[in-house]
């Protein structure tokens, strides 16, 4: 479709398990193109290396620009963070020529600066004198905001700006929420200024800030799946040394209201009053799961236990097949992918799309702690999933918290109907073990007392929840 030369190339050929042939033969099979064509190398050792990039050189077409010498227009296709320089975006020049000392503008923003310094990878950053069509580099301006360069937006001179900026470039709209926030409220800014350097060079991620009666303030972020939120998360950990906790990932939902409105709602916190709703849609995915042939039966009942259907399989090699399914995407946040390696011993891989949503019976389950709505554990179930799930996260929960002086009821509720429930014991204080004899009235009297206070104390008394309460009813899903 986009005219593109494709060079295919197997690897770890040096490998005494290697099995070249057949990996070939796959090849054919998956993208028609002969094996003959195919490069066979070893990072490892070099073998095959030099042959690679030679053939890569005569077979893909240098670049081609229609206006080599009209206005400048460059796209940003990456961007970093310097603490002395500012933003450096990393750029391909597809129409004019930049220098440095050239007022530039970034078309998708509108903001300016000037050029400070252009230059080329080689590997490491080294200056040049300019940057002209067809050429990757790097542009040094003045911007010190991250969020005032996008990757995908494209650049072009104040003096001769070009009149459209490059096809194809669009906001990519995120498709899986999860609240993240710092385990101390110290490290609130930390936590914000990690979250800018990501979203520099990673223009599908997003976020802004939100607070929660249970955690406080923090950030709600928006990721492309599942893969995309634990690397962001692993790099505030990491990079950022961050410690933050993150809420249950959830997905776009359209609500269709019986007035004819339509609104898109992310955060079960913002449903609305299920009187107001006629119909919710939620997204669904084409997943393609390929399997030796063997684990397919276990394969299609962990489709079908997700809310999933088999459209069809297909045969790939005689060993492996290839089933393309369709899920909702709620049902493969958690626990899905481990699922299909721990029923395939580790054979099968999936890949997914979107594919449009569908009508669904959702509803929003909310948690309570003695009586009190948790918000951070609320979520959107599917009706014929909700006592189960609701049972599972009270269990979760009694395990979790620690005993208080009063008992702790920890309930599921759809609405005003409780459909799960279990209660946290409480401490027994022996108020009784003062006396030493006398009138058995005595010890009823203090008994009595001590009742007393614990009502008084169940009725304004707060429940502490503990960071690891959240970890566990993350758990509990897969557990369950």
């Amino acid at each position: 479709e986009n005219d593109l030369e494709i060079i295919p190339a197997l690897n770890k050929i040096d490998l005494p398990s290697a099995d070249v042939e057949g990996c070939k033969k796959q090849v054919e099979e998956a993208l028609a193109i002969p094996m003959d064509d195919c490069g066979m190398v070893s990072s490892k050792t070099g073998l095959g290396v030099p042959d690679l990039m030679e053939k890569i050189i005569a077979r893909v077409p240098p670049p081609t620009s229609e206006h080599p010498d009209g206005p400048l227009r460059a796209i940003i296709f990456d961007s970093v963070y310097d603490v002395y320089r500012g933003v450096i975006a990393y750029v391909r020049i597809i129409d004019g020529a930049v220098k440095a000392g050239d007022n530039i503008v970034f078309m998708g923003t509108g903001i300016g600066t000037q050029v400070k310094e252009v230059g080329i990878f080689s590997p490491q950053m080294k200056p040049a004198a300019a940057l002209s069509t067809g050429t990757v580099g790097y542009i040094i301006g003045t911007v010190k905001d991250p969020k005032d360069i996008r990757t995908g937006d494209t650049i072009t001179t104040k003096a001769n700006p070009a009149t459209e900026p490059l096809p194809g470039f669009r906001e990519i709209k995120p498709m899986v929420f999860s609240g993240l926030y710092p385990i101390s409220t110290d490290e609130y800014e930390k936590v914000r200024a990690g979250l800018e350097k990501l979203q520099l060079n990673d223009s599908a991620f997003s976020w802004h800030a939100e607070s929660s009666v249970a955690l406080g303030f923090g950030f709600r972020c928006g990721f492309l799946g599942l893969l995309h939120m634990e690397i962001v998360q692993e790099r505030l950990r990491r990079e950022f040394d961050c410690d933050i906790i993150s809420t249950h990932p959830a997905v776009v939902y359209r609500i269709h209201f019986r007035d004819g409105k339509v609104e898109d709602i992310d955060n079960p916190v913002r449903m609305p009053d299920p009187m107001q709703i006629d119909h919710i849609e939620e997204p669904t995915i084409k997943a393609t799961v390929i399997t030796p042939s063997e684990y397919i039966g276990d394969i299609m009942r962990v489709v079908m236990e997700h809310r999933g259907i088999v459209e069809k399989t297909d045969s790939l090699d005689g060993v492996r097949v290839i089933l393309t399914c369709i899920l909702p995407l709620n049902e493969i946040l958690i626990d899905f992918n481990d699922t299909l390696k721990s029923v395939s011993r580790g054979y099968a891989s999936m890949d997914y799309d979107y594919c449009g949503n569908q009508t669904s019976d959702i509803v929003k389950m909310d948690i309570l702690l003695n009586g009190e709505v948790v918000d951070a554990f609320s979520c959107m179930v599917h009706k014929d999933r909700a006592v189960e799930r609701g049972r599972q996260i009270c269990a979760a929960l009694k395990d979790s918290i620690p005993p208080h002086m009063f008992k702790i009821p920890v309930q599921a509720a759809i609405g005003r109907n409780i459909i799960a429930r279990e209660d946290i014991r409480p401490f027994r204080k022996d108020v009784t073990a003062k006396l030493y004899g006398g009138d058995v009235t005595r010890k009823q009297k203090l008994l009595n007392k001590q009742k007393e206070g614990k009502k008084r104390m169940k009725q304004c008394g707060t429940v502490n929840v503990p960071q690891e309460a959240f970890v566990s009813v993350l758990r509990s899903n897969t557990e369950g």
